[in-house]
């Protein structure tokens, strides 16, 4: 393919013939003087309005990460705080069982070291790596903390009834429940429904209330046992709960100072608690519960029953 082009005028003559080569040769020329001009190398510059959107995206991307953090913080802080709950009570346990432990290790002459409450017990064996220590999540670890301590509570019992017969209690007479638990005062309400003193509703009383206007009433116990409450609790304010053995338990309410501590053994007519008005409590009187299985019954058929040696 060729193309040529003649011209003759009066005193110029001339001949131009273009071959596919030539014509090749030009556009390629073309293309790099355009490319040239264009110049698609060089730096333009970041679009803005890309840029803003690009920056939007990841601020957004961390306000969600912030988020999520904060939302893991506060969970992790909670399940931290009810197990920081959890082992303070382990630990009041404890110490409990350790003073009922000496107690029982004193009273048994104990003496050779086997039940020494103050040093720590001598252990041993090979160490464990890492990859062999158990794997648990929170919630594990709070179950687990749960079951030791109503083991614990399980072992506290028995230690306090273990204690009881080390010490010769007679449980046929001593914890034989009768008689009143005051020292003076008299019956100011009984056991059954009456109007509530508060919202005048008829409510079940499950006790025996005993009040007196002197100062200074001793709240006594009613029969020989082991304390296992002594302390605030709700609706009773300051509670006294004894431990009788064979079911029996007695709760004296609404102490104004108590007199014993948990653990305790405490013989019957021992002062316990002085009378008071604490927790829902109308005037100074002792809210008095006898208990058979767990269960509330009417505390009259103990109050007014004889010993053996009247």
């Amino acid at each position: 393919m060729s193309l040529s082009v003649f011209y003759r005028g009066s005193k110029i003559r001339f001949g131009f013939r273009l071959t596919r080569r030539r014509m090749l040769s030009y556009a390629g020329l073309s293309a790099v003087v355009a490319l040239a001009a264009w110049s698609p190398w060089e730096y333009r510059g970041i679009d803005p309005n890309i840029a803003q959107q690009e920056i939007t995206e990841e601020q957004r991307q961390l306000a969600l990460q912030e988020a999520a953090v904060a939302e893991l913080r506060t969970k992790t802080e909670k399940k931290l705080g009810a197990m920081t709950v959890y082992l303070g009570e382990l630990r009041a346990q404890v110490r409990r069982l350790d003073a009922l432990g000496e107690r029982l290790a004193e009273k048994a002459n104990l003496t050779n070291g086997e039940f020494n409450f103050n040093t720590d017990i001598p252990l041993g064996g090979p160490e464990a790596t890492v990859a062999e220590l158990p794997k648990a999540s929170g919630n594990d670890v709070l179950a687990e903390i749960d079951q030791l301590l109503n083991h614990i509570a399980d072992k506290q019992k028995q230690l306090s009834l273990l204690e009881s017969v080390m010490m010769n209690h007679n449980v046929s007479n001593a914890s034989y429940i009768a008689g009143r638990p005051i020292t003076e005062g008299w019956l100011s309400s009984q056991y059954g429904v009456r109007k509530d003193p508060f919202n005048g509703t008829p409510a079940m009383h499950k006790g025996l209330d005993f009040a007196s206007y002197a100062e200074d009433v001793k709240v006594i116990a009613t029969g020989a046992g082991v304390v296992t409450w002594a302390g605030e609790r709700w609706g009773y304010g300051q509670l006294i709960e004894i431990d009788h053995g064979g079911g029996l338990k007695t709760r004296y309410g609404h102490n104004d100072r108590l007199l014993v501590d948990v653990g305790d053994v405490v013989t019957r007519g021992q002062p316990i608690a002085q009378m008071g008005n604490t927790g829902r409590s109308t005037g100074p009187h002792v809210h008095y519960e006898v208990l058979r299985n767990g269960q509330q019954v009417d505390p009259n058929q103990f109050v007014y029953r004889k010993l053996d040696n009247d």
